[in-house]
């Protein structure tokens, strides 16, 4: 039995224990205020994700060599980010989380090319929003590839002569930023997917670090008073060597801390971890409470710095119902109120961001669903973008400052949730 699954085990067993010492109360708090004026509601989204039309890089390789789905154009965002950054404007969001691909801006080295992102990003100011870019959202460009990508030393300079490029650019506007696009995952797609080796994990994590420390100090040379992070993808197994691997060695340099938080785990429902690893929706298990204990967790471990929700979503696999019967915008509404609980609670928690305005690649695939409105890219040529539950349910959320302060969620607190243990089981939220 290998290490992870002894930990597992030893959890759930931990979790069994306090839950007998400890029952938990669930049930709605009719006094939950909303959410102050100034919290941050946002759409999340990435550059090759969702463009289209890619140039050569690390990822058009992939899904061009048979190791995954067919990249197609993508939901064509390289033509109709009018249409979505309107949809996000219409929503009533103030945040648009964008990627600036390297790839695209630097199709060989010392030529550079601007035009997409200066039109897309004015856009998205034009449109009263606060862009949030990403300087590396997984994608590097072919001619990086092809000089060893993260397994070279070199890359370091490299990506930041793109990243200060990008910063230079668009500091004018008062972004928010992401340097790395939850840097342990990256790792672990590289090694998946890639051919980074696993004697090369380590260094590429030492080259990520070096790369961020450099640029959160130049970002703050061009932009005084910015807000920068790396945001975390959350799970309960191994957070802690994970953020020992990463997010610790930056600490000082995180303005604020970026968590995303998608699939749940429990003592009621233990996480499928096999559907994790193969990015399968229909079998992952969704705990909205579980946000809770996430954003408690990182509340402690960094209790001077505010949380920042950069990612959280449900999948549908293409778009049928779920397993479990819940719908999209139930989901929603059921996680805003546990990151509204969080901040009536005292933990600073300044924004949240919806994972995604649209359908997109998820990373090989297109039968994962996340957006607000659905894409069917490979059946419908036309690319329309239709409305899920989702899109009524978040207007009005933002509009009402979070959900009503009587709202009850549709399901119940988890029994000894593993975000964080053991203190869900002796201190479960109710």
């Amino acid at each position: 039995m290998g290490q992870r699954a002894l930990l597992t085990l030893a959890c759930i067993a931990l979790a069994a224990w306090c839950a007998v010492i400890t029952p938990g109360r669930a049930g709605a708090d009719p006094g939950l205020p909303p959410m102050a004026g100034n919290f941050l509601w946002g759409v999340s989204s990435s550059g090759f994700q969702s463009e289209g039309s890619a140039p050569d890089s690390n990822w058009s390789r992939y899904a061009g060599s048979g190791r995954a789905e067919d990249y197609r154009n993508s939901v064509d965002f390289l033509h109709r980010y009018g249409e979505d950054i309107q949809h996000a404007a219409d929503l009533g969001v103030g945040v648009y989380r964008v990627s600036v691909e390297w790839a695209r801006v630097q199709p060989s080295p010392g030529n550079w090319d601007f035009s997409f992102y200066d039109a897309m990003i004015g856009r998205i100011r034009a449109a009263g929003l606060t862009p949030m870019i990403t300087l590396d959202h997984w994608v590097f460009p072919g001619w990086e590839v092809d000089r060893g990508g993260w397994r070279n030393p070199g890359m370091v300079d490299d990506w930041l002569t793109d990243a200060r490029a990008v910063v230079d650019r668009y500091a004018h506007f008062n972004p928010m930023w992401v340097t790395f696009n939850e840097p342990t995952a990256y790792v672990g797609q590289e090694q998946l997917i890639g051919d980074l080796g696993t004697v090369d994990g380590p260094a590429m994590l030492d080259r990520m670090v070096t790369a961020h420390r450099a640029i959160y100090d130049y970002i703050h040379n061009q932009q005084p008073g910015a807000m920068v992070t790396s945001n975390i993808a959350y799970s309960a197994i191994g957070a802690a060597q994970a953020d020992a691997s990463f997010v610790d060695r930056v600490a000082d340099k995180l303005d604020y801390i970026g968590i995303d938080y998608y699939y749940g785990g429990s003592l009621t429902k233990p996480p499928n971890l096999i559907a994790q690893l193969t990015n399968t929706p229909s079998p992952l298990i969704v705990e909205p409470d579980g946000i809770y204990y996430v954003l408690r967790r990182y509340a402690q471990k960094f209790p001077n710095r505010p949380l920042y929700v950069v990612e959280n979503g449900m999948p549908t696999y293409n778009g049928s119902p779920t397993t479990d019967g819940i719908t999209r915008a139930d989901d929603l509404r059921d996680t805003v109120y546990w990151v509204q609980r969080a901040k009536a609670d005292g933990i600073n928690v300044i924004g949240y961001n919806y994972w995604s305005i649209t359908d997109n690649y998820e990373w090989g695939s297109y039968s994962p669903r996340f957006g607000l409105y659905t894409v069917d890219v490979t059946t419908d040529p036309s690319l329309t973008r239709r409305p899920t539950d989702a899109v009524g349910a978040y207007h009005d959320i933002i509009a009402g400052g979070g959900v009503p302060a009587n709202y009850a969620p549709t399901r119940a607190p988890a029994l000894c949730s593993l975000q964080d243990l053991p203190s869900s089981c002796i201190n479960p939220v109710h």
